[in-house]
């Protein structure tokens, strides 16, 4: 058996993280003086800003074919479909908070930020550590995919259910910590994360929903970059994905926030997902031990998420109209399968 594994190959050279880096830093810096103005976003200029952000990715996949090859191109573009439709799902949890902590409309977008910059601090983390895990044996395809196997069957078994996804505040133990550390306002002060209030420094709503929004990012980051380390190994690559499908979020969130609801199905559509690069990785794993084990080639893996995540959509756009077509009619309404993503 093949414990030890060969050290990872990356393209990622000192140079090019460094520019990866610098251009990530930049995006946001302009990000953050975008929002320090608090104001309520327009469709058009989420829409602008979202075309902006899908054609970065698409920009930096077609430049490295030419200097580093087909292959992590395709290793890029198939790990950023799987990371672009998981942060779908992260939105709509973020959406649920911003509805439950009554975040102002003007101050959306802020909190957004903060979620996303959360999130590119801990993907680097759990990147930085899977790297490590890979280094020390093949094994680790095993792990990465018993948990992307155990994470798919969950995400099923909830969207069969009807589960949507809840949010209680009070319940939520980062929220009990921070009120017995601190006294809270009970107004939000524009942007502010903390007030001087008589006399003391006191908490704002706004420290508390973005503490529970980073919160959030650890569950989403366990899943994610084993899901991605599924389509390659090359560290630089994994955070790449993550880094341009979670640059984004910020204005997709606008465009998508009275359409995520219906997209009914996308959770059965993730939990494929998940659960065909679980297998991906154990038979990846398998194959390193016994060679006549298939290896799933990275373009067949692109094939099948871009399908399944068509199919979903197609089938919620179909149930959608569906139950329309019943309100209409004056039946009994809408399904009571649930509308939750």
């Amino acid at each position: 058996m093949n414990v030890l594994s060969a050290p990872l190959q990356t393209i990622g050279s000192p140079g090019l993280w460094g520019i990866t880096l610098a251009i990530l830093l930049a995006l946001l810096a302009v990000d953050f003086v975008i929002t320090r103005r608090p104001h309520d976003v327009h469709m058009k200029e989420a829409i602008g800003w979202t075309i902006f952000y899908l054609a970065l990715p698409v920009a930096f996949g077609l430049i490295i074919w030419p200097i580093y090859g087909a292959t992590p191109s395709i290793e890029f573009f198939t790990g950023y479909v799987v990371e672009k439709s998981l942060s779908v799902d992260n939105l709509f949890v973020f959406m649920l908070l911003l509805a439950a902590f009554a975040v102002p409309k003007e101050l959306a977008q802020r909190v957004l930020l903060y979620g996303i910059l959360g999130a590119l601090v801990l993907r680097a983390i759990f990147i930085a550590m899977g790297a490590a895990v890979l280094s020390t044996g093949t094994w680790a395809f095993l792990l990465f995919g018993g948990i992307l196997l155990l994470t798919a069957i969950k995400v099923m078994r909830d969207a069969l259910k009807g589960q949507d996804h809840e949010v209680d505040i009070d319940g939520m133990r980062s929220v009990k910590i921070l009120r017995r550390l601190m006294p809270v306002t009970t107004t939000f002060h524009g942007s502010k994360l903390t007030i001087v209030e008589h006399g003391k420094r006191t908490l704002t709503p706004m420290a508390l929903v973005v503490v529970a929004v980073f919160m959030t990012d650890i569950v989403f980051a366990v899943d994610s970059v084993p899901a991605v380390y599924g389509v390659t190994e090359d560290p630089y690559i994994v955070f790449a994905t993550n880094a341009f499908a979670l640059l984004g979020l910020r204005a997709l969130y606008f465009v998508l926030q009275n359409a995520l609801s219906k997209l009914r199905h996308l959770n059965h559509g993730l939990a494929i997902i998940l659960a065909f690069i679980g297998v991906k990785l154990v038979l990846h794993w398998a194959h390193t031990v016994w060679s006549w084990v298939p290896d799933v080639p990275t373009p067949l893996s692109l094939g099948v998420i871009i399908l399944t995540l068509v199919t979903v959509t197609l089938t919620s756009l179909a149930a959608n109209r569906r139950d329309e077509a019943a309100e209409r009619s004056g039946g009994s309404g809408p399904s009571k399968e649930s509308a939750h993503v």
